[in-house]
C-alpha cells in the first residue's frame, strides 16, 4: 500500500494522483515535506520516495530503493518535474527518473564504523 505524509501530519492511505499534486502543491515554510512510501508485508527494507521544499525554492528529492546502497537525491527548481517523478514512482512506471542527474547519498546512512573502511 502507498502512504503519503507530509510535515503538517497529514496521512493518506492509498492518494490519489489529485490528492499526491495537492500534497506537493502546498508544501511551504512548516510544511517543506512530503514522504510517499511502499509499505508492503512481503516488501523488504524501506522503499520511499520523498520532497524537501528548500529555503531557496528548490525541491530536494529523494528516493531510497529498499536499502541505504540505493537511497538517490536530486534538486531542481520544477514543481512540474517533481509531480511527474513522484507519480512515476508511486505507479512503478519504468523510467520515471530519466531526466534527473541523481547522486548516490548511501554514505550518509552507514554506520560510522562502515564508513572508516572506505
Amino acid at each position: 500500500m502507498l502512504i503519503a505524509t507530509d510535515e503538517a501530519g497529514r496521512v493518506v492511505k492509498k492518494p490519489s494522483k489529485p490528492a499526491i499534486g495537492k500534497m506537493l502543491a502546498n508544501l511551504q515554510r512548516g510544511n517543506a515535506h512530503l514522504v510517499l512510501e511502499r509499505a508492503e508485508e512481503d516488501l523488504e527494507g524501506s522503499w520511499y520516495a520523498q520532497v524537501l521544499l528548500r529555503d531557496d525554492n528548490t525541491y530536494q528529492l529523494e528516493f531510497r530503493d529498499g536499502v541505504a546502497a540505493e537511497h538517490y537525491q536530486t534538486r531542481t527548481i520544477s514543481q512540474e518535474n517533481v509531480l511527474t517523478a513522484v507519480l512515476g514512482w508511486a505507479a512503478g512506471r519504468a523510467g520515471w527518473k530519466d531526466g534527473f542527474t541523481r547522486n548516490n547519498i548511501d554514505s550518509r546512512f552507514r554506520p560510522d564504523d562502515a564508513q572508516d573502511q572506505d
